[in-house]
């Protein structure tokens, strides 16, 4: 055999029969040292997560805006960079954390202050100061140590040496200055010598961005670089004015300026206009990038407000309150999404390189200088805010590599319809079932796409792509699964998509009536009352009595009084019944003083008429009880009962307080009550001397005190008793749908269901023209086709093609000659 190695083959033998734990470390091992680059970045970026600092601001900037967008990789020059500016960073922190300093005597009173200058700027006093950044340091070096082995490290160097060595030889003649700046000029990857700053753009470019081992690019920078010699006696005179301007002081700085913006500008222009890319498209990733961070926003609005109390959108939106920082976080991540879109349609490098520098120091300086002040918190405290960033950081890679490797030169049809299989198809349909998501994404590519066609055309060709995608994964399907003629279907077909649709119409069906009922059962709270008043009024008049029990007298039964509560009741079959549905944490027994918490307010005449009504007993006087129970977040619930002279089973001894209507006596409990607790627990004897109403008068004030007798709680002094079943609330979460009703879940969600479900079922006959087509194949091609001429700018052929798809629609018979199976 040809390249045979018994060591080699000895070698690998050894490494196979290895164990597979021992394998898998090495094979992680091998994954960090290929993607050690990438490990560089994500220390960085969680060092600058963590610290938060303008110290550690530096670096993750420099990645997304110098790094991953050189090509084909980093430079020297960077790594450099990254290793030295970590260095003095650590010098900086150790160096500040003596406690001389000022801002360390107070560091517990300082250290949660976003806007405290030694925060900002990442010099305060803390324990672990400097752990990341040892960390940082040594990824930097292990991605160094892999470039040396792989002799990669000093390839810029080797690559600028000999591409610029004629250069060198003619720069020998100018001035010492001249050739030092030139000689640092070329050691800065950005490519540019010192004769590009008076080269004008794009004209003249003096070093070759990307190396190619083809003799035409060879030939092509011969043929460049020979044209600049041509060109070189202009340009001494140039270079003579500029010598005698450098020795000013002005001229230094001016010089040191373009120093440093040429390389800059040459670096972003063999950006935008490369010698050739390798065309990608990761606009998907990006998309899905921006969706994550959509749906984190959604979620974790309140870290970006002012305020970061534990909330949730559906509440504040279920009392007509929009968040301002929802609102504002909302309309920048769709707004960039939609530029983002804008770009990707375009195809333009420029405006996606200047949309990137703006997004990478626009977000970092709102993450890091303004977002702390309107939080009132550190960023490093901020968990939604830390994954919000990491996430964009993710966008950020993504971005500049679509930067590096130019946009697509095509883009047809969906990232969904390239395949043609069951997940491609539901994918599609749950992308296509987004609310206004279809029709944005048409308009948008409309607005910026070059086409002859209407909005209305557009939107046609459109649907009937769709469809005709659709149509064709369903056809894919049978001949991966065909199903034999003749042969009935198999029963786990029927049974499984059949009883899987049953069961779904059924639950449908009865959703709210299985809803509400287990709400409050199963995942329902008890809601105890908070307050519970009593007021009676004579005949109108001005009231006798009011009095209110709070916290410690409302009180819960405990499972003795409960157990005797129920035993009391043993026989009575309807208010066993009743019981059944309360727990003993449901029932509270509310202890009233007897004595009125009000003054007894009168004026003469309107007492001596009351007097004459009591005195009557052929006529009715009405007597008015009304109570009131508060529970939280039920507000109140009022009740008066009215009745005559008779005194008798009128007190409310039990009371139902539901979670949705008013509070009423329970009847149940009422009829067949044992006589010791409470059938006659207002009596007045109409003709004796003893009475439960009395009037008490002390010098010039008055009021009265009422008694219960035959109360279940034996007290010595008047009062009163009373006892509260609070029904079940859901809970705070499934709220909003408890709040419809069943009516309303009916309305509301049951029949629109009911009506899209119907639109599944009937009208099929209509459209079997264009459901029922065999082969779809033409049809899917001929769209493809409009797409295809579109994007390559023959619009009359786009044209042509639209109008061919749209006869094909109007006439039926060409329509089955289109989509007969193939023979």
């Amino acid at each position: 055999r040809m390249f045979h190695d018994d060591e080699l083959e000895e070698s690998e033998k050894f490494y196979v029969g290895q164990p597979r734990v021992l394998l898998l470390i090495y094979a992680l091992y091998n994954t960090l040292v290929a993607r050690s680059e990438m490990v560089c970045y994500f220390v960085i970026i969680l060092n600058h997560m963590i610290s938060a600092s303008m110290i550690t601001l530096v670096l993750p900037i420099l990645i997304f805006l110098w790094a991953m967008l050189s090509v084909p990789r980093p430079s020297k020059r960077f790594w450099m960079t990254a290793i030295v500016y970590t260095e003095v960073a650590i010098v900086i922190k150790y160096f500040f954390q003596f406690g001389f300093f000022p801002w360390n005597k107070h560091v517990d009173y300082t250290k949660d202050k976003p806007y405290h200058p030694p925060n900002i700027i990442g010099i305060e006093k803390k324990e672990g100061y400097v752990h990341y950044d040892l960390v940082q340091l040594l990824a930097l070096f292990f991605h160094r140590s892999i470039l040396k082995c792989h002799g990669l490290w000093d390839e810029d160097e080797k690559g600028d040496s000999s591409s610029n060595k004629e250069d060198t030889d003619d720069e020998l003649s100018l001035a010492g200055g001249r050739r030092d700046s030139s000689a640092s000029l070329k050691s800065v990857n950005l490519a540019a010598s010192v004769e590009s700053i008076h080269v004008h753009f794009p004209e003249q470019q003096t070093a070759i961005r990307r190396k190619s081992s083809s003799s035409i690019s060879q030939l092509s920078h011969r043929s460049s670089f020979s044209s600049h010699r041509s060109k070189r006696g202009k340009y001494h005179g140039i270079a003579g004015c500029k010598l005698c301007v450098i020795k000013s002081h002005c001229g230094l700085c001016c010089f040191r300026t373009l120093q440093v913006y040429v390389p800059i500008r040459q670096f972003f222009y063999n950006l935008i206009h490369p010698d050739y890319s390798a065309v990608t498209d990761v606009y998907v990733l990006m998309f899905l990038a921006d969706t994550v961070d959509f749906i984190i926003i959604v979620f974790g609005f309140w870290a970006f407000g002012k305020h970061s109390a534990a909330a949730d959108i559906t509440s504040s939106l279920s009392e007509d309150q929009v968040p301002e920082a929802f609102l504002v976080m909302v309309l920048i991540q769709f707004g960039t999404m939609v530029v983002d879109r804008a770009l990707y349609l375009k195809k333009t490098v420029m405006g996606k390189v200047i949309f990137q520098v703006i997004l990478v120091f626009g977000i970092h300086f709102w993450m890091f200088f303004i977002l702390p002040g309107v939080t009132e918190r550190k960023f490093s405290q901020n968990t939604v805010a830390q994954l919000w960033y990491f996430v964009k950081c993710v966008y950020f890679g993504l971005s500049a590599y679509q930067i590096r490797c130019g946009y697509p030169t095509r883009v047809l049809g969906n990232f969904l319809t390239k395949s043609y299989n069951y997940v491609n198809l539901f994918l599609f349909q749950g992308f296509r079932l987004v609310p206004f998501l279809t029709e944005l994404r048409a308009v948008m590519d409309w607005v910026w796409t070059d086409t002859t066609l209407s909005l209305s055309s557009w939107i046609c060709v459109e649907d009937i792509y769709a469809h005709i995608f659709i149509l064709k994964c369903w056809r894919e399907s049978e001949k991966r699964y065909p199903q034999p003629r003749g042969q009935k279907k198999k029963k786990v077909v029927k049974y499984g998509m059949g009883g899987m649709i049953i069961v779904l119409l059924i639950c449908i069906v009865w959703f709210p009536l299985l809803f509400m009922s287990l709400i409050k059962s199963v995942a329902g709270i008890t809601n105890k009352p908070l307050d519970v008043s009593i007021t009676i009024t004579l005949g109108g008049y001005q009231p006798i009595f009011t009095m209110s029990a709070q916290q410690n007298q409302l009180k819960s039964l405990d499972p003795t009084e409960f157990n005797d509560f129920l035993k009391s009741y043993t026989g009575n079959t309807a208010a066993l019944q009743f019981l059944e549905g309360y727990a003993r944490e449901d029932i509270t027994r509310a202890d009233l003083e007897g004595n009125s918490n009000s003054l007894w307010t009168i004026s003469p005449p309107s007492r001596k008429k009351m007097i004459q009504g009591l005195l009557d007993f052929d006529a009715d006087f009405t007597l008015v009880i009304s109570w009131t129970i508060q529970r939280y977040k039920n507000m109140k619930y009022l009740i008066s009962l009215f009745f005559s002279r008779t005194l008798e089973e009128v007190y409310p001894y039990y009371i139902k307080a539901p979670s949705d209507s008013l509070a009423k006596p329970i009847k149940q409990l009422l009829r067949g009550m044992s006589p010791d607790h409470g059938k006659y627990s207002m009596v007045k004897k109409v003709q004796g001397s003893t009475h439960t109403f009395s009037l008490v008068k002390n010098t010039s004030e008055e009021w009265w005190v009422l008694n219960q007798l035959g109360k279940r709680q034996k007290t010595p002094q008047e009062s009163l008793e009373l006892f509260i079943f609070s029904d079940k609330v859901s809970p705070p979460s499934l709220g909003f749908l408890a709040g419809y009703g069943i009516m309303g879940l009916y309305a509301s969600v049951v029949l629109v269901i009911g009506k899209f479900v119907r639109e599944f079922f009937s009208g099929i006959s209509h459209s079997i023209m264009f459901e029922e087509l065999p082969n779809v194949d033409r049809i899917l091609k001929l769209c493809t086709d409009i797409f295809l001429v579109r994007e390559t700018g023959e619009l009359e052929l786009e044209e042509d093609l639209y109008a061919k798809l749209i006869f094909l629609y109007r006439s039926p018979e060409t329509m089955i000659k289109w989509t007969r199976e193939k023979t």
